[in-house]
């Protein structure tokens, strides 16, 4: 859900205030969004639908991996020799990644997984991620334990 500053839509105010309320609770009714907007539930339905469309916001469950089966998660840290851009594609593709960010400093990406286990989290290593052309060199964060995961920042 990647918008370059040139295509970022402006929002107005009740278009923030609807994108808070979804950040508060995403099964919120519209006829309740739209009350606390000043929006009829119609109204409130089509923002929420322009705001999908335009990539601004996914209404998505969130979920905890260790309660689905995926008892290790790890942050990667990947150096590469060529466009970052063609291996942070490759690497957004690979099953058991959930986030791929370009960075500036010691790794050119860093890669989110989970896993069901230690044995499947050194087969995508080893498997899928080391063995992509111009991956240089890989480092591994294994999470130990979650303190905090927020998803309700607001706007600006």
């Amino acid at each position: 859900m990647s918008i370059s500053a040139e295509r970022r839509p402006a929002l107005d105010s009740v278009s923030k205030a609807i994108v808070e309320q979804l950040q508060e609770d995403g099964r919120r009714s519209y006829a309740e969004i739209g009350k606390a907007v000043g929006l009829s539930e119609t109204a409130t339905r089509q923002r929420v639908q322009k705001l999908q469309d335009a990539g601004v916001l996914q209404i998505v469950a969130v979920t905890d991996p260790l309660q689905l089966g995926f008892a290790r998660q790890a942050m990667i840290g990947v150096r590469v020799s060529g466009d970052t851009r063609v291996i942070a594609a490759e690497m957004a593709e690979l099953p058991g990644v959930i986030y791929v960010v370009s960075t500036a400093g010691s790794f050119d990406l860093l890669v989110e997984v989970v896993c069901e286990s230690d044995d499947d989290l050194i087969d995508l290593l080893n498997d899928r991620i080391r063995s992509l052309p111009d991956v240089v060199a890989t480092e591994t964060f294994v999470y130990l334990k979650l303190h905090r995961q927020l998803y309700n920042w607001g706007t600006r």
